[in-house]
């Protein structure tokens, strides 16, 4: 986007402008005539009488000033259309001069930073300090404030279980580019007691106590293995979440999983690739990888 406007207003603006000094100026000289003339002796409806005090000279000093400073400010700096002013100044260039100043400070560090492994990151607490920084200003909001999850829609990024796969290079791409994750619904084709049953098959794989030879088995290789693996083990390049462990996203109770299999689901992670850069990606993700590190992954 252009600092300064172009065209039809560029013009439009200085012709406000310069009427609006014309009109100061009159004014100016308005008040000044004025203070030393007689103002007429006027009634009007009987008993109001125009005031006989011009006003005080104070008014033409004071204006005089606004006057003059108006002026210099619009030689030294833009304001009369595409004129820049003697300074050059512009909102973009003080932006780009603080972005250059803090490149020259921090380009370096960053720099480093980017291009550190994320098992690296993880002993520079500094850098962690950083990484849970940016995760506290995008992302908490819907993970919390201790990325434990909430609400039954958003993921724990706490317990070493990751939806699309919890390596860095995943992580990376998941913070960068979001994620769009579909649940197909299956009221249609299963009917209320075929979703109670697949639901109650589901349940059973989770707890490892699941019948292969059951009839919901076979709805199970049917309509479900396809994405989240014949064991249940989900499919992470498809973000078909692993069925056989503890971790619910949507809630782990029977109605939850009911309702799961019976209208679907949509979840949707947002792209960051131009809200952050290379490097808060990095800490982000370094700091989010630290924890999944420590804590063996069940999908």
């Amino acid at each position: 986007m252009a600092d300064l406007p172009s065209g039809f207003w560029a013009g439009w603006i200085a012709t406000i402008t310069v009427v609006t000094l014309i009109g100061l100026a009159w004014l100016v000289s308005s008040v000044y005539f004025s203070a030393n003339g007689e103002a007429a002796d006027e009634v009007w409806d009987e008993n109001l009488r125009e005031g006989a005090t011009p006003a005080p000279l104070w008014w033409f000093w004071l204006m005089l000033a606004l006057l003059a400073v108006t002026v210099i400010y619009l030689i030294l700096y833009p304001g009369l259309g595409t004129h820049r002013g003697v300074l050059q100044w512009s909102q973009g260039g003080r932006i780009a001069a603080s972005a250059e100043r803090y490149e020259e400070t921090f380009g370096a560090q960053r720099a480093a930073v980017g291009s550190a492994a994320a098992a690296d990151l993880h002993s520079d607490e500094l850098a962690m300090n950083a990484g849970e920084s940016v995760f506290m200003n995008h992302c908490a909001a819907c993970h919390g404030a201790d990325a434990a999850g909430q609400a039954d829609l958003f993921p724990n990024l706490r317990d070493g279980s990751w939806q699309w796969g919890g390596d860095v290079t995943a992580l990376e791409q998941t913070v960068r580019s979001g994620r769009q994750a579909v649940m197909p619904p299956w009221q249609a084709v299963l009917n209320d007691e075929g979703v109670a049953q697949l639901a109650d098959y589901v349940l059973a794989l989770s707890a490892g106590s699941a019948d292969p030879a059951s009839t919901a088995a076979a709805s199970y290789r049917t309509y479900c293995s396809a994405c989240h693996g014949a064991d249940g083990a989900g499919q992470p390049l498809l973000g078909a979440p692993a069925l056989n462990d503890a971790e619910w996203l949507y809630g782990g109770t029977p109605a939850a999983v009911r309702a799961s299999i019976a209208t679907g689901r949509n979840g949707v992670m947002p792209a960051f690739g131009e809200r952050l850069d290379a490097t808060q990606i990095r800490l982000v993700v370094a700091w989010l990888a630290r924890d999944a590190a420590a804590k063996p992954s069940s999908r």
